[in-house]
């Protein structure tokens, strides 16, 4: 199902299969059209590492117990020829801004940067 232009809800299936359950849909779109915005402040494609997971899913990939990922509010992101680092800045700056909705926003030093739409301010570094 195609949300925006440039994102479909399948790239947050879970990595284990499951799809979205509907109950999460409203936040998936809530968070879909904040990475609609990243992925136009920074002119290049954004990779979904990682989206919607199932609880089983979750803990077997170590994921904390309240991860923003149980509820479809959370994407672990790259973009396309742009370093994590820049991209955890540009995130941060959208914020900042109140371009994007607030949330957590983790920096894992180049591999992904993670970004949730949990209404508030939590910031850490992987």
């Amino acid at each position: 199902m195609k949300i925006t232009a440039n994102f479909s809800l399948d790239e947050f299936t879970c990595k284990d299969g499951a799809p979205v359950p509907d109950t999460c849909l409203p936040d998936a779109q809530a968070l879909i059209l904040c990475l609609e915005r990243i992925r136009a402040a920074l002119g290049a494609p954004v990779r979904i590492v990682s989206g919607y997971r199932t609880p089983a899913y979750n803990e077997r990939c170590g994921g904390s117990k309240k991860s923003q990922h149980l509820e479809a509010k959370a994407a672990d992101i790259t973009v396309e020829g742009v370093d994590p680092e820049a991209v955890h800045e540009k995130v941060l700056e959208l914020i900042d801004a109140g371009e994007i909705l607030e949330g957590g926003v983790g920096y894992y030093a180049n591999r992904f940067v993670h970004y949730d739409i949990r209404g508030t301010r939590a910031r850490w570094a992987g």
